[in-house]
């Protein structure tokens, strides 16, 4: 089974400036991030669901 991540954290509210001049911008890393993990959970869901299967069919 795949390693758990854990989920990113979203920035504070002074952790970006607001005023649209960083490149990239803290929340654009944080939705990078999350996205990641999103897809890293959809991998772990699919894994498990397949021993799951398996166990079931067995």
């Amino acid at each position: 089974m795949s390693e758990l991540i854990e989920k990113p954290t979203p920035p504070a509210d002074d952790d970006c400036c607001g005023g649209g001049a960083c490149n990239p911008c803290v929340w654009d890393r944080y939705y990078a991030q999350l996205q990641t993990w999103r897809i890293e959970q959809a991998k772990i869901k699919e894994q498990l669901a397949e021993q799951d299967n398996k166990l079931n069919n067995s």
